[in-house]
């Protein structure tokens, strides 16, 4: 009898399988996507919305994805689906960035530097073509495969000609307000690359160096140390030997006391503070020297200006000046200026009107010659070749007062990882104050744009704050040229407003390979003449724009000019390296030119590292292949992995990790298969749906904590926190849903009547649960979403096909509403608690197997009394899944468990108490047997 009952049971069907097969599915599904224009469907939905923009980052053509490319770009998509969910419309163009170094690196590698040199530029420019190009098609794919929706057949890439003309057209808006100029000062410098670096371009890391202690004697005595029989010396300390041939001054700390300590019949003078640590290292004894009893002390001041030997080069002077920047917790207090390798020292030595020696060539090595401003002793040398050299010319001096190894951070090529130096270079820079460029952008990071997480912004305004004038020049190949020339006549240098626009009109129409190509007279026009000497002969200078501005011009070359986006971009986002990259480029050159920022809201997120939290690499073996891991398990394992971490923050990432998000996934996925399960084919929201007023109690009671979830997962996404979405959901789905409510509902969807109230209000509800779920896992889980379109009820997917053209979710219930029954449910989840403990008891001690056997007698305080037998109270047996439960008030939370009432029903395994035979049917419930029409 029992297998003819289960005949009259709704138990559960669908199609929507339950293992995923997600590698072999999501590239059939993808197809269908791409064949069917999905991306140009949703854009069409939307059209006439306002538009959401987030402007992408455009990440470096120069290899395959990596699993930090599948972070930002799948953390974007989820950005924009849920967007465009809410009704806007998302535009959203990939960009990648095609100049700089690393590639023309590439290519010399391919031709070997011997042949690279020999080649004209215009071919090493398209051989960087060819191999930017042809990485941007294998990025593109890895980037399709991760479920990312955009303008893939459209992306912006900045070797189009628009973006070549756009970064003159900023620099003309900079430089016609008197924001660029050219100068002689100290840059980083890569003497392996052969061109200045920026700071963005800046990696520091440990380096060991010789650290000197040398003695530079003064020409003439000190106030106070006149009477002194023998010479006085300035003790100063480096960590770079290499600059000692080109030192110009020393300076000292405003204010500081100095002194002086005598050691064979010499006055060494050095900070006060300093001056015992100094003695230790150099093994002397520290014997101050004595003016009229006393030790001499006297303030910096007191040496100001006065005249020394400089240390390499005889008959030449250096001056003693004063500086702040002198530190006073390592050295002697007494720095040696090389202006020519020094910011600092280049400020210092600037104001006092020197003339900046330089004596590096290009490659790092001295220039030959006997005279100061050369290498003199050291001519020839390369600087690290000459270190040793030049402290073993101040030992023979007798000038070396101590030598010590010292390991300490240092400023690192980002591209050879070679160590840089700090060379005097003519360049191109953008001034910071001049025309307030400095305040105007701290004013926009601090007061107009929104950032996530709120301290980026304390990151990248410290960074603004603190950065030097910004030198945009290059001595490479390969990127947009800045726009000056030479005057083959009087060598006078030229830019104006004419030649500007002529160098803009020939970059959109040829783009800036014409600039190697072309000759300035063919297209300049009438501006082709020196305004000096009124000479014809212009030349087209050979430095190229940093790739941080080629890049960071981007809101001028594509939102501006793409008419589906808009300027400024709602939103960037990108790794928080980029707060001294991209994101400052942008609000440097935006601002420069408009006075604004170029984006409302910015999201910084940190690396993808190891599961032992180290850095990805290949000799470590450690790298997770984002393309390898969709071949595996799937693009939405990777998906979900994003949205369960704080990329706010670096993030691991392993197969352990992994194998637990697929996990979590198979958790999703079953919640989904089973809401399917007991509405496909049954349920039409507009056909069968109960009014809100006539659900069942407990089915009210689920309407308000999912109104209460949903709420949660709002803020998160409107945050951006898509880790906080997960957890809502996952505890939800795993905590509440599967192991509470929809068990609790399996008799009354499995027994009841097909078309009872009660049967279809717990259905009303579950609709509404998938509604949610689809649509708030839609942005993260985009494939599985997808596939599950085709088994929902029509009416719950807005009649749609594809997932990404749902509208958001919005319960029915508002949140005022829901307030007033969740403490309902609280309470009746607080009691059930303390029921599933008793219940665990009695299984331990053999009393019953299953709760439906029992009856449970319960005790609660007061409060929870009044709220489990009023108005909201549903039926708790029920939910706790036993035959009764009888309430009691009382001082605290208690429960009994005994045997049911009644027998059990054939059916449904109930306990209950029936009233009649039920024609024939003896052991069966009243309930089952209406159903069954009896």
């Amino acid at each position: 009898m029992a297998n003819e009952y289960k005949k009259t049971m709704n138990l559960p069907k669908t199609a929507f399988p339950m293992r995923a097969g997600l590698a072999k599915s999501e590239p059939v599904r993808l197809k269908g996507w791409q064949d069917n224009h999905v991306y140009e469907q949703l854009m069409k939905k939307n059209e006439g919305h306002d538009k959401f923009v987030l402007h992408d980052g455009p990440p470096y053509a120069n290899g395959p994805i990596h699993l930090g490319h599948a972070m930002n770009k799948i953390s974007k998509d989820i950005i924009n689906r849920y967007r465009s969910m809410q009704g806007y419309q998302t535009p959203y163009v990939p960009g990648w960035d095609c100049h700089g170094q690393p590639i023309e690196h590439k290519v010399e590698e391919m031709l070997g530097i011997e042949k690279f040199n020999q080649t004209p530029v215009d071919k090493i420019r398209e051989l960087c073509n060819k191999f930017a190009v042809e990485n941007i098609d294998l990025q593109r794919e890895g980037f399709k495969r991760l479920g990312v929706l955009g303008d893939w057949d459209n992306p912006y890439l900045t070797l189009y000609h628009q973006h070549d003309a756009a970064d003159i057209e900023v620099f003309k808006e900079m430089f016609d307000a008197g924001m660029i100029y050219r100068g002689h000062k100290p840059v980083h410098w890569c003497k392996h690359c052969h061109t200045a670096l920026a700071e963005a371009e800046i990696e520091y890391g440990d380096e060991t160096s010789p650290s000197i202690y040398v003695r530079f004697e003064l020409t003439s005595k000190p106030a106070g140390l006149e009477n002194f029989d023998g010479p006085v010396d300035f003790v100063i300390w480096t960590t770079t030997p290499w600059t000692i041939p080109s030192d110009q001054a020393v300076s000292l700390k405003p204010e500081a006391i100095y002194v002086a300590v005598e050691h064979e019949g010499r006055a060494e003078i050095m900070m006060k503070s300093l001056a015992e640590q100094v003695c230790e290292i150099a093994g002397w004894e520290y014997s101050p020297v004595m003016v009229d009893g006393k030790p001499y002390e006297v303030p910096a001041e007191t040496f100001d200006h006065l005249h020394y030997k400089q240390p390499v080069f005889d008959g030449v002077e250096g001056v003693a000046l004063l500086a702040d920047y002198v530190g006073t917790e390592d050295g002697t207090g007494i720095v040696h200026n090389s202006p020519g390798h020094g910011v600092d020292d280049y400020y210092v030595c600037l104001k006092e009107g020197m003339d900046i020696c330089m004596p590096v060539d290009d490659d790092g090595r001295f220039y030959v010659g006997e005279d100061f401003g050369t290498g003199g002793p050291f001519s020839g040398m390369d600087t690290d070749e000459a270190n040793p050299h030049i402290i073993e010319f101040l030992r023979e001096r007798g000038t070396l007062v101590a030598e010590k190894k010292i390991t300490h951070s240092y400023p690192h090529c980002w591209r050879c990882k070679n160590p840089v130096l700090f060379r005097a270079t003519d360049q191109w820079f953008v001034s910071m104050d001049k025309t307030g460029l400095r305040e105007t952008a701290l004013d926009q990071v601090k007061n107009h744009v929104a950032w996530y997480p709120e301290h980026a912004s304390n990151r990248i305004g410290a960074m603004v704050e603190q950065r030097p004038d910004w030198c945009i020049s290059r001595q490479r190949n390969w990127g947009v040229p800045i726009p000056s020339y030479t005057c083959a006549d009087c060598g006078e240098k030229i830019m104006n407003d004419d030649t500007l626009d002529a160098v803009i009109r020939l970059f959109h129409e040829k783009g800036s390979d014409a600039w190697f190509t072309d000759t300035p007279e063919s297209y300049l026009g009438d501006a082709c003449v020196c305004p000096k000497c009124g000479g014809h002969h212009l030349k087209a200078d050979r430095d190229i724009l940093d790739v941080w501005w080629d890049s960071g011009v981007s809101w001028k070359a594509v939102c501006e000019f793409r008419p589906e986006l808009k300027y400024p971009a709602d939103v960037y986002l990108e790794g928080s390296d980029q707060h001294r990259g991209w994101f400052q480029s942008s609000l440097l050159t935006s601002v420069g030119a408009n006075g604004v920022a170029p984006y409302k809201a910015v999201i910084s997120q940190g690396f993808t590292l190891d599961g032992q939290g180290r850095k990805m690499s290949k000799s470590l073996g450690n790298v997770i292949d984002p393309n390898k891991i969709c071949d595996e398990m799937g693009a939405d394992i990777v998906r979900l992995w994003v949205s369960s971490v704080d990329t706010s923050t670096d993030v691991a990432c392993d197969h352990e990790i992994l194998a637990r998000t697929s996990d979590a996934y198979r958790r999703f996925r079953n919640t989904l298969r089973f809401l399917l399960s007991v509405l496909e084919d049954d349920f039409e929201p507009e056909r069968d749906a109960v009014a809100i007023a006539d659900l069942m109690p407990l089915d009210k009671l689920m309407l308000a904590r999912l109104t209460q979830v949903q709420a949660e997962v709002d803020a998160a996404y409107e945050r951006y926190e898509f880790n906080r979405v997960y957890r809502v959901l996952y505890d939800f789905v795993v905590t509440e849903l599967s192991n509470v409510y929809l068990d609790a509902l399996k008799d009354r969807l499995y027994c009841d009547g097909v078309d009872s109230v009660s049967r279809r209000s717990a259905q009303t509800v579950l609709a509404e649960l998938l509604s949610m779920l689809m649509r708030d896992l839609q942005p993260i889980l985009s494939y599985t979403v997808d596939e599950a379109m085709a088994f929902a009820p029509r009416s719950l997917v807005d009649n749609q096909t594809y997932a990404a053209m749902l509208d958001w979710y919005r319960s029915p219930l508002s949140m005022d509403e829901a307030a007033h029954l969740l403490p309902v449910l609280e309470a009746a989840i607080e009691l059930r608690g303390v029921v599933t403990k008793a219940l665990e008891d009695a299984r331990a001690d053999g009393s019953f197997t299953k709760s439906q056997e029992v009856r449970v007698k319960a005790i609660v305080p007061a409060e929870a009394y009044a709220l489990l037998t009023g108005e909201h109270a549903c039926d708790l047996a029920e939910f706790y899944i036993v035959s009764e439960v009888d309430l009691e008030q009382g001082e605290d939370f208690s429960a009994t468990v005994e045997a049911a009432h009644g027998e059990k029903c054939d059916r449904c395994w109930n306990f209950r108490e029936s009233t009649g035979a039920h024609g024939g049917h003896e052991h069966i419930c009243d309930r089952c047997a209406a159903a069954l029409g009896l």
